[in-house]
């Protein structure tokens, strides 16, 4: 389910950003999960949070939602839908990269070998931009994109090295409130593209609907489900589909480019990030036997 839902995400906000500020579009889809999240909760009477979670509720929403959310979303303004969501594929290379540098463990071979399929695969992909990139909209869409991949990995790490017995559904309607009031409050105030609310079109609502029960309800919480009854490697597969269900829908919704390097493109690109992923996670397995 998160897989698939997450790879069509892609498509809604590249409709969507085309009628609207990005940011705004972001905010008010937020927003509006955050809202139904903790409607549900405190309907249920659930406890607010202890105070010591605050701060941590704080930079999650700040590292997974206004970043990474807020920057793929207003990146995919600029670039197609599956280009996206191949670039957003690549923060487990982050990851690793942290992991090498904090730990200063020499990384496994063929977590090496990956991490070189991965980059040729990105430069196959980015071949079929090669003319996209003279646009200064388009390199400005790639960087907004690439900074979201490290700041999703920040954020996974940060989860990572905290332990925290709230609910994290409950948490995670927090961030989404935190971080969609925030950049709602952000755009009406200094985005010079903001329209108001009443000026939306349709097709920016259908988007932003769909958004909200499909990729923040459904989509995140079937996510979390999987990290509390899977083995992190298989809920991280994900990662490796959501690209080619985003270069597909693009191309049946939006005809976004489909040819055979885009497609070889992809495969290596998401075979590299798999060597990667399960190399270094064998390696860290090894070590703490």
């Amino acid at each position: 389910m998160v897989s698939v839902v997450w790879g069509t995400t892609w498509v809604a906000s590249k409709e969507a950003v085309t009628y609207m500020s990005a940011l705004q579009m972001a905010g008010i889809r937020q927003l509006i999960a955050g809202i139904l999240y903790l409607g549900y909760f405190l309907l249920k009477k659930y406890p607010l949070p202890e105070k010591k979670i605050i701060p941590s509720l704080l930079i999650l929403a700040f590292l997974n939602f206004i970043l990474s959310n807020g920057l793929s979303t207003w990146g995919v303004k600029f670039i197609p839908a599956g280009l996206g969501a191949i670039i957003g594929a690549i923060f487990p290379f982050w990851i690793v990269l942290y992991g090498i540098i904090s730990e200063k463990s020499k990384p496994p071979l063929l977590a090496l070998v990956g991490m070189l399929l991965g980059f040729i695969g990105i430069c196959i992909v980015f071949y079929e931009y090669l003319d996209d990139f003279l646009l200064p909209e388009f390199r400005f869409g790639i960087m907004l994109s690439i900074a979201a991949t490290i700041s999703w990995a920040m954020g996974t790490i940060y989860i990572k090295q905290q332990s925290s017995v709230f609910n994290p559904y409950f948490g995670l309607g927090f961030q989404m409130f935190i971080s969609g009031a925030a950049l709602y409050f952000y755009t009406y105030t200094f985005d010079h593209t903001y329209i108001p609310l009443s000026a939306i079109p349709l097709e920016a609502w259908f988007g932003i609907i769909y958004l909200v029960i499909a990729g923040s309800i459904i989509g995140f919480g079937c996510y979390i489900y999987t990290l509390q009854h899977l083995p992190a490697e298989q809920a991280a597969v994900y990662a490796y589909i959501n690209p080619l269900i985003a270069v597909l829908t693009g191309w049946f919704f939006l005809n976004e480019i489909l040819s055979l390097k885009l497609l070889i493109g992809s495969i290596v690109t998401i075979m590299g990030i798999y060597l990667v992923n399960k190399n270094y996670k064998n390696q860290q397995k090894k070590d703490l036997l």
